[in-house]
């Protein structure tokens, strides 16, 4: 420890910023949720590609590297004292993102990503408004989101799954989605409120010392991964249900199957929450994302308004 502590001080002292540090920090792992969902809108809109493939990698960029980017930068620099315990490792605690950098980067980010999104007309802009907010709410005090596993869980896969969706469809579209899309695109951003669940299950302790509530501290690992389950599965139960009754009976089998592979890989993960989240976070995650993308291929098929 104590060499980690000289080292993070010649670093910090010196004031150099790595690259591989500001990359790390933006933390591209991270950008594929949103890509994603944005990509479930752009084929939700059922319009044709080539027409507006600028727009398309315009709305990648922007959700992705930028506003997902940024959001990371800020939740890393308000965490940076929890993750001195949960990962030092990480380029603030470590020292390898000396001073304020991490501050500075956040705030660059966030005007970026404001820029960039007035390019993609009213509707891009006021979502991306919406995301910058929510991503400064959920790490920075006052409110700070995060302390609050209920809470902040939510306010994450909203942010992560049901925004992009809607704005990618508002964006190629130049109008309000169809009601059916905006159905469910907030049923697949409830869902990720499990999701985001697990992914505190590496934060126990940190979040415990400094006080953050995360559905672990507060329930406990095995209560918080039934409550994690249970929020990942029943939105999809309910889009299985809104496909066949919008007369989608093979999206709604799809969708359906594979939300029976994720209930068969929950009842494993349910075994040991702690040790198996990060393995159910590679299987099961690629399961529901998957469904996602079916259920964007039935709203282009139906075209029209409910």
């Amino acid at each position: 420890m104590s060499g980690r502590a000289g080292t993070a001080g010649r670093i910090e002292a010196s004031g150099r910023l790595q690259p591989a540090a500001v990359l790390e920090l933006l933390k591209p792992v991270t950008w594929f949720p949103p890509m994603w969902a944005f990509g479930c809108g752009v084929v939700a809109a059922g319009v044709s590609f080539w027409e507006v493939y600028p727009l398309i990698a315009l709305g990648i960029l922007l959700t992705g590297p930028m506003v997902c980017g940024m959001s990371q930068a800020v939740n890393d620099w308000y965490d940076r004292h929890v993750d001195a315990i949960n990962e030092p490792h990480r380029p603030i605690p470590s020292g390898r993102m000396p001073g304020r950098w991490g501050l500075y980067i956040a705030i660059a980010w966030t005007v970026l990503s404001l820029a960039i999104s007035a390019v993609l007309g009213p509707w891009g802009f006021a979502a991306t408004c919406l995301a910058v907010v929510m991503a400064w709410i959920y790490s920075a005090p006052p409110l700070r989101l995060k302390k609050n596993g209920w809470w902040g869980n939510l306010a994450c896969g909203l942010s992560y799954e049901t925004l992009p969706w809607i704005t990618a469809t508002a964006v190629l579209t130049q109008a309000a989605p169809d009601a059916r899309v905006v159905a469910i695109a907030l049923l697949y951003g409830l869902g990720a409120h499990g999701i985001m669940t697990l992914n505190d299950f590496k934060s126990i302790e940190g979040d415990t010392r400094f006080g953050l509530r995360s559905l672990p501290v507060i329930l406990g690992a095995e209560r918080a991964a039934k409550v994690a389950c249970l929020f990942m599965a029943a939105p999809q139960a309910v889009v299985v249900g809104l496909l066949l009754a919008w007369d989608a009976p093979l999206q709604a089998a799809m969708v359906a199957g594979v939300l029976a592979a994720q209930i068969l890989l929950m009842r494993k993960l349910l075994r040991d929450p702690r040790g198996l989240a990060p393995w159910y976070n590679g299987t099961g995650i690629t399961l529901y994302v998957s469904g996602m993308m079916v259920s964007a291929v039935a709203l282009a098929n139906m075209g029209g308004t409910p």
